[in-house]
């Protein structure tokens, strides 16, 4: 690939059920990258290619694409809108440089839409919106636009206006070019009829119109005087609308109906426009060897820096997902995986295509690509070329919050069932699973019900088992309520050798979410030299290291350990008796001695909850959110319906999805996210 001003990696995001993948399908459609266009809701959309997706209608896993559009290739990814899968956007979004934003013209900005615009403000992602379905009953252009700069604080800008809505819904107005655009329906709206405003249509049109160049004037300071002298050109307003896109300043709307093909290819046109190319984005940075962060900019000729986003493994071989960052890379290649300091030697390169594969030589900057053979390879972990070895920021995963016990019908099954939970735990981040010692169950813990139970159906077509499963658990944490010292000398014989150490500390709370941290307090020479000939490093490293390890397992549940502060405040060293392992113990046994006696808690996960309800439901949405010992936060308008938003114990919320469905005649829209561990 040559040009890298001319590529284009763009995910598109939105709330289940806005219409992602059927806008994706229509992008590749008119692009020539597929001939025919399946449905969503006829499981046969070309990026929801895993059964489960096909028959649940949503999307699970982002898929990638690669298509051209205008002389630019477009590396499209479609990511999943439910809260369960939310890894998938995370990781998503971290190699992508512009992004898609769809919304409903019905239900305006819905819960999960503003997680995910908020993920993407996270990364610093330039945005243009589409608000689609313009042609279902109670569609409303002017109300999503206004909750998108309610809700999500943009300043979102009509540069498409909507001739008639829901039923009346026809046409398309570009307010740019001052014309009305007809999609034909005979072709799947591959024709497109552009016409100069008749005198009613611009009028319509006037003052959105209006607006859109205010508005870019007060955020362009380039196109300010243009616009005041009244003397300006369409390619003045492009110009302009591509600098304010790229600063965030400004989220260009468009509007149309995805599945009657409307309004789809004005939107690719400002993909290749507006959103920003790998020359165009702030370059990421990197960490080197002596821990000097070092940029890593687009260029095609310097050593190679890539990525890994994503791995799936298919028929017993890694597949990583990676985005290239600078440098080319080739079949062959050896590269270094600076976060584990191994080398890999690169195998195959594809270029992804939903499930499948176009094999190339070789790729370049800017791309985005599937690798074969790095066998060390896990989603975070940056690869180099070996003459440039840095390492970028990895991509964090949300702690799982639901746990469920499995237990194998018999050996053979177990044998099986060990086999399928290291290959989704080594793909999927928010995964965890483990063995309980006491019962011999697998346990796996994951996001949400959801991410649980599409787990077990991809257990059964993939490898044929069904094991039992039990009632989910939430998975606590534990804490403590107040500060506590401990002392504690280890000695004793751990199989033939004898191990001795001596560690005190302090343990305090911290703040609630605060995580936990670990530090050294002053026992030691404030010179370097004498610290080292009193206590060498690695004595204090073992000590460190026994703190880390036990705070993984409370004095209560056995749960992690959080939101608590630990000081070593002395690490005595005895010539010739003290030992690594010595230290190690010691300082565990002295952080649970402390941990004890400091009132440790426990807590559990406490949810964020969004209900979007019709008026007529509302009081009894708000019974159940009470009875299930939610906290009423927020209540707000959304045309007809109700927004409701508030807190609860997730161990409180096991079938109340089920019971909202009921209680309001399958009407409210309900997402559920992680917010924080507390007490319930």
């Amino acid at each position: 690939m040559s040009n890298i001003s001319r590529i284009r990696n763009i995910g598109i995001i939105a709330h289940i059920d806005a219409g992602k993948t059927t806008l994706s399908e229509r992008m590749l459609f008119y692009s020539r990258k597929i001939h025919r266009m399946g449905e969503v809701h006829d499981g046969a959309a070309t990026m929801d290619y895993m059964p489960e997706e096909q028959e649940r209608g949503i999307t699970i896993m982002s898929a990638c694409t690669t298509c051209q559009w205008n002389e630019h290739t477009i590396n499209l990814i479609d990511t999943p809108g439910h809260v369960d899968f939310t890894i998938e956007v995370e990781r998503s979004l971290r190699v992508l440089d512009g992004a898609v934003g769809v919304f409903c013209a019905v239900g305006g900005v819905e819960p999960q839409s503003e997680t995910v615009w908020r993920q993407s403000e996270d990364f610093g992602v330039p945005k243009i919106a589409f608000v689609n379905k313009m042609d279902r009953l109670g569609a409303n252009f002017e109300a999503t636009l206004e909750a998108m700069r309610q809700r999500l604080h943009t300043n979102a800008v009509a540069v498409m206006a909507p001739l008639g809505q829901g039923e009346d819904f026809s046409a398309v107005l570009d307010l740019i070019h001052e014309e009305c655009l007809f999609f034909d329906e005979d072709d799947q709206g591959q024709t497109i009829k552009r016409t100069p405003f008749t005198s009613e249509q611009a009028a319509l049109a006037a003052p959105w119109r209006d607006l859109l160049l205010e508005k870019l004037a007060e955020a362009d300071e380039d196109f300010l005087e243009p616009y005041l002298e009244g003397v300006y050109s369409t390619e003045d307003i492009h110009a302009a609308l591509r600098r304010a896109t790229l600063a965030r300043s400004i989220t260009p709307v468009f509007c149309g109906s995805a599945l009657r093909n409307t309004g789809i290819q004005p939107v690719l046109d400002a993909v290749c426009r507006w959103l920003p190319s790998p020359l165009d984005v702030p370059a990421p940075v990197g960490v080197d060897s002596e821990g000097n962060e070092v940029a890593v900019m687009a260029d095609p000729d310097a050593p190679a820096v890539a990525l890994v986003f994503k791995v799936l493994l298919e028929d017993s071989r890694k597949h990583s997902f990676i985005r290239i960052y600078a440098g080319r890379i080739h079949e062959g290649d050896n590269l270094r995986n600076t976060t584990q300091n191994k080398d890999d030697r690169l195998g195959r390169l594809y270029r992804p295509h939903a499930d499948r594969r176009e094999q190339l030589e070789s790729a370049g900057t800017g791309e985005i690509v599937v690798a074969v053979g790095l066998r060390s390879a896990h989603t975070g972990e940056t690869y180099t070329a070996r003459e440039r070895l840095l390492k970028l920021e990895s991509i964090e995963a949300n702690a799982p919050v639901i746990t469920l016990a499995l237990e194998p019908r018999n050996a053979d099954e177990g044998k099986i069932l060990d086999e399928a939970l290291t290959r989704y735990v080594e793909e999927d981040p928010t995964l965890k699973a483990q063995l309980d010692d006491a019962t011999g169950a697998r346990m796996i813990s994951g996001m949400g019900e959801l991410h649980l139970d599409v787990l077990l159906e991809r257990m059964q077509r993939e490898y044929g088992i069904s094991p039992r499963a039990g009632n989910p658990q939430v998975v606590l944490r534990e804490t403590i309520r107040k500060e506590a010292d401990a002392s504690v000398v280890f000695d004793r014989e751990l199989g033939k050798e004898h191990h001795q150490g001596a560690v005190a500390l302090h343990v305090s709370p911290g703040a609630r979410g605060s995580g936990n941290t670990v530090t050294v307090g002053d026992f030691l020479p404030a010179d370097p030299n004498e610290a080292r000939k009193l206590l060498p490093q690695i004595y204090l490293d073992a000590a460190l290291e026994g703190v880390r390890d036990a705070l993984q397992s409370g004095e209560l549940t056995g749960y992690p350990v959080e939101d608590v502060q630990v000081m070593v405040t002395n690490v005595e060293r005895r010539e010739g008796l003290t030992t690594l392992p010595g230290c190690h113990m010691a300082a565990g046994q002295a952080l649970r001695e402390a941990l004890g006696t400091a009132a440790p808690i426990v807590m559990e996960p406490i949810m964020r909850v969004e209900i979007v309800v019709p008026d007529d439901f509302l009081g009894p949405s708000i019974s159940l959110f009470n009875s299930c010992g939610g906290k009423v936060e927020n209540l707000e308008d959304n045309g007809t319906r109700k927004v409701l938003s508030g807190i609860a114990p997730l161990r409180r919320l096991f079938g109340f999805s089920t019971s909202l469905r009921s209680a309001t005649q399958g009407r409210a829209g309900l997402v559920m996210t992680f917010d924080r561990f507390d007490l319930p």
